[in-house]
């Protein structure tokens, strides 16, 4: 009990040293912790997240432009693909639907992506689920109508029965400068219930709306950006990507898409190497603080110390009550450290779903919440040592000598 009142009334005459520290411990374990959470979030959920598809066929080029392009509508197109060879890819037994998008413009930098009616009438999206209509209906073959994803209809403020006509090119530059607008005017006709899918940043058209629209190239006007595909069998994948991307040299077949995604994070993966050094530095940083902060106070407690020793008080209840000290100062920055961790999570979950539609959950439970906290109150613990080793061979009859 004596050790506990110590050190509350030590941390309470040094509250202002004490919150310092504990804020500098905060920011390292809040940035360790969002670091460590996110990287492990975002490669599960990018690796997952596939659309409902197995596989995208395109223009001959690397795998991951093609799946960033085709499921996450992130990247540019390496090129088109003719309508032959959609049939081709269609007719084969191992497949079981072959979905084509076409791409190439925007509106306000939203992607305007032409496809089928079946995507949202047939497909599933994820196990068990479809797109759903929040209000209006799916467009049909009419050239100039719309299907809005939740995310793109919020920000643009469509809503049914909303006109708009759509700019050239994927990137939108702002109001006020030199986009080109197409003359065509397309009516939105539904909006999306959110499906958390890059599919919810997504304006839809009829894939002949897209292909027709004044401006683009009339002598490919029947071809495809890309096409989605899904196999009735894991084993057909082998055989296409055969086909496709060792015999042949004219498409790519992007297959499996999690694998894919994986190369992207295996290739980044030393940014967040980097940052998780960062964080541990800026930890050593704050546990060096703490070594500082309780060293000074040390001295400065030398006679209150000594008094304590003459009072009856064991060395080793000295040295604990400073190292405990230490591990207390360490805890609550852990602690606020998982305040902030949250904090940053919900604003990189909003920067990435702003980006990219994909919702990450910044409460998803993860083990580094405790072993982070720990590891922390463990390298507070450890710095307070130093001091309480002074504390520990404190002279008494020095520590009460009248000071002149």
């Amino acid at each position: 009990m004596m050790l506990f009142l110590l050190v509350r009334r030590s941390l309470r005459q040094h509250l202002l040293s004490t919150l310092v520290t504990a804020f500098a411990i905060a920011l390292a374990g809040g940035l360790l912790m969002t670091v460590w959470s996110l990287k492990k979030q975002a490669r599960q959920t990018f690796e997952q997240m596939n659309g409902g598809w197995d596989a995208v066929l395109g223009a001959r080029s690397s795998k991951l432009q093609l799946v960033l392009n085709a499921i996450f509508h992130l990247e540019s197109s390496p090129g088109n693909i003719r309508p032959a060879d959609l049939q081709v890819l269609a007719s084969k037994p191992s497949v079981q639907a072959v979905v084509p998008i076409a791409m190439g413009d925007n509106f306000r930098g939203f992607r305007i992506v032409g496809t089928t009616t079946n995507l949202f009438s047939e497909h599933e999206y994820a196990p068990g689920q479809k797109f759903r209509l929040r209000d209006g209906r799916i467009f049909d073959d009419g050239l100039r109508e719309a299907l809005v994803g939740s995310f793109a209809a919020r920000q643009l403020g469509f809503a049914v029965g909303t006109e708009f006509r759509p700019y050239h090119g994927l990137n939108y530059a702002g109001e006020g400068t030199n986009n080109v607008q197409h003359d065509d005017t397309y009516v939105v006709v539904g909006v999306l219930e959110p499906s958390n899918t890059p599919a919810d940043r997504v304006v839809w058209i009829p894939l002949a709306g897209l292909q027709n629209m004044t401006g683009h190239d009339p002598n490919a006007a029947s071809d495809v950006s890309a096409a989605l595909v899904k196999l009735r069998d894991p084993a057909a994948g082998f055989r296409l990507d055969m086909e496709y991307n060792k015999q042949g040299n004219q498409f790519t077949f992007a297959w499996p898409i999690g694998t894919v995604m994986a190369q992207l994070f295996d290739k980044i993966g030393w940014f967040d190497r980097v940052l998780a050094l960062v964080a541990w530095l800026v930890a050593v940083v704050a546990a060096a603080s703490v070594l500082a902060s309780i060293y000074n106070s040390t001295s400065a407690r030398k006679r209150d110390l000594a008094i304590l020793r003459a009072l009856g008080a064991r060395r080793r209840v000295v040295f604990a009550s400073i190292v405990l000290e230490a591990a207390a100062t360490s805890a609550l920055g852990a602690l606020a450290g998982v305040a902030i961790q949250f904090a940053l999570l919900a604003g990189a979950a909003l920067v990435v779903r702003t980006q990219t539609g994909v919702v990450l959950d910044p409460w998803q439970p993860d083990w580094v919440w405790l072993w982070a906290p720990g590891a922390l109150v463990g390298l507070g613990a450890l710095a307070g040592i130093a001091p309480a080793w002074k504390a520990y061979r404190i002279d008494v009859a020095a520590g009460l000598a009248p000071e002149s």
